[in-house]
């Protein structure tokens, strides 16, 4: 008797398989037709064996790459230029633990922490400021101008001004930033996240801790106050290993945890009603993005204090290089290392011997930067 065929087509991963059962004797057939990835994709790993693969945008794949080609160069040049000027060679051998003892000194104990320093923040930063904007679905809701820079950086100076401890102004940015959030999100009730009431109820949060500071710094000795003052303006001189260490910490953690968030990060650009339907529970996806946010601005600001505007540059770079497909996460963070080594770079030599502090730099470049998206409303969402 010649048995009945049943087959089934499915789809794995964008490969198709053709199944083919008979009654009683389980899987007869099996064959693979492999599919084309869509225009403009890259397929890997179809012929593993597994079934399974995955689709890289070709852009975001250059975008990356070339970002971090010019993020490397720049690594270089900072740390060539100076008050002396190394040779870029000399510089690449003292990486590696040869050449002048004195060539090496001056690259690794005082140049590349500062330099390891700048990626870190100008990374975290940009990184917070993405996450920020697709929550809020503007682009000018980042974690400076929504107050979150301006609590971490009161409750940082609090602890300079109050207590010896080298760990404790991380630990109080964090605690500044969470209050500042919680403040901000509490204001803006009955609007979530979304709108304009959201970034006025930040920026009035921003001015009032910004007030807290000004008033904590006009009531200590002149010498303490000085003391404090970087973290008021944001700088890189002279930053602790421990909170350097954290951060880079957290950066790496935050880094990976974005990833696992992208597809959401996408989908959360559109409607709620969509979000849903999609399968995104979007009240818990808001407070894991929030959070993730706060944390990344507080461990940042813990290090150079509040460079806000590094989280407003780095994301309008990543989304000019990037399609409108993704949420650009990764080339968000490499533009934002890239901004932030550039800035220093510019603060140590353009008036050397005179430093400029990178928060100076990068609100200069900033701010017009600021005008132009406020000129351009209908630009204006994330």
């Amino acid at each position: 008797m010649t048995p009945r065929w049943l087959k089934a087509e499915f789809k794995k991963q964008g490969a198709t398989a053709v199944v083919a059962r008979t009654p009683g004797m389980g899987m007869a057939h099996y064959e693979k037709e492999p599919v084309e990835p869509p225009a403009g994709y890259w397929r890997w790993g179809e012929h593993r064996g597994d079934g399974y693969s995955i689709l890289l945008e070709q852009r975001a794949v250059w975008v990356n790459s070339g970002l971090a080609v010019v993020l490397l160069l720049a690594c270089i040049a900072y740390l060539s230029l100076g008050t002396v000027t190394l040779d870029p060679r000399d510089v690449v051998q003292a990486l590696a633990g040869q050449g002048d003892m004195m060539t090496g000194f001056m690259v690794q104990e005082l140049r590349l922490p500062r330099l390891v320093a700048a990626c870190l923040t100008g990374g975290a930063f940009a990184l917070a400021g993405i996450l920020m904007q697709t929550l809020a679905r503007n682009r000018l809701a980042t974690p400076g101008i929504i107050g979150i820079d301006n609590g971490a950086t009161a409750f940082a100076v609090a602890s300079v001004v109050g207590m010896s401890v080298s760990l404790a102004p991380s630990a109080m940015a964090l605690t500044g930033a969470a209050t500042a959030a919680v403040i901000t999100f509490g204001l803006a009730a009955g609007s979530g996240t979304q709108g304009y009431r959201f970034i006025v109820a930040g920026i009035g949060v921003g001015a009032i801790f910004g007030a807290i500071t000004q008033l904590m710094l006009a009531r200590v000795a002149i010498d303490t106050a000085n003391a404090a003052y970087p973290w008021t303006v944001g700088s890189l001189n002279a930053r602790s290993g421990g909170s350097v260490q954290l951060l880079g910490i957290g950066l790496a953690l935050g880094f990976v945890a974005a990833l696992v968030l992208a597809r959401s990060l996408t989908v959360l650009r559109f409607s709620d009603a969509t979000a849903s339907g999609l399968g995104i529970n979007t009240t818990v996806r808001r407070i894991q993005i929030l959070l993730l946010s706060v944390a990344l601005t507080a461990l940042a600001v813990a290090v150079a204090g509040p460079v806000g505007m590094v989280g407003l540059i780095g994301p309008e770079i990543a989304r000019a290089l990037s399609t409108p497909r993704h949420v650009p996460v990764v080339a968000a963070t490499l533009a934002g290392a890239l901004v932030m080594v550039l800035a220093d770079l510019a603060g140590r030599t353009l008036l050397s011997p005179i430093e400029l502090p990178v928060g100076i730099v990068t609100a200069i470049i900033g701010g017009p930067w600021l005008l132009w998206i406020l000129m351009r409303p209908k630009r204006s969402h994330a």
